[in-house]
């Protein structure tokens, strides 16, 4: 598959996966979403650091609740913000309950500006693959951030188990997940 089919392939995969993540009754994402929750809680009881979160679009999975229990337990935690629409993401520490502010599609992004370097990163999925590597929304945001930051900070794809795909057609930039976590366990690269 050359790179234009690889690209109109991709974009096709990508409507499909949201319209079939989205169309999960809410109760069930819920559901689904503890489970992932218990998981990523294993993986970070051993990771300490600044955990890079994101806010949930278009139906992902939530990690609010559990970035409100980490961050009771003291853990730092920081959100992404887009500030060059052709650059990586730039991680701003928060903490629940300070002050957000409309960023890029209207996902919100802390008011104050200071950035720090995540230890550990969630990213969500759109899609994911049995090698780990990670379909989002096209955008490279994210694999441009992982290929910018040092230290590269453990990269966890998160989602729902019916968003696996059998290959997301793997480009050169395409950087892979080192953990996927969804409902139905955790997976290692």
């Amino acid at each position: 598959m050359d790179q234009s089919d690889v690209k109109a392939w991709r974009k096709t995969e990508r409507e499909r996966l949201i319209t079939l993540r989205m169309a999960l009754p809410p109760a069930e994402r819920r559901a689904l979403g503890a489970c992932i929750a218990a998981s990523l809680r294993e993986i970070l009881a051993d990771r300490p650091g600044i955990l890079g979160i994101y806010w949930p679009f278009r139906g992902e999975f939530d990690p609010r609740p559990l970035v409100e229990a980490l961050t009771a337990e003291g853990r730092p935690v920081a959100l992404p913000a887009v500030v060059d629409r052709k650059g990586p993401l730039e991680y701003r520490a928060w903490v629940p309950g300070e002050p957000l502010v409309a960023g890029v599609w209207d996902i919100p992004v802390p008011d104050k500006r200071e950035i720090v370097i995540p230890a550990t990163v969630l990213a969500p999925l759109v899609g994911f693959d049995a090698a780990c590597y990670r379909l989002g929304y096209g955008g490279g945001y994210f694999d441009r951030t992982l290929a910018a930051l040092q230290p590269r900070p453990l990269a966890i794809g998160v989602g729902f188990a019916c968003q696996e795909i059998a290959t997301i057609h793997p480009q050169p930039f395409d950087i892979p997940m080192v953990i996927v976590v969804t409902e139905d366990g955790i997976r290692r690269r």
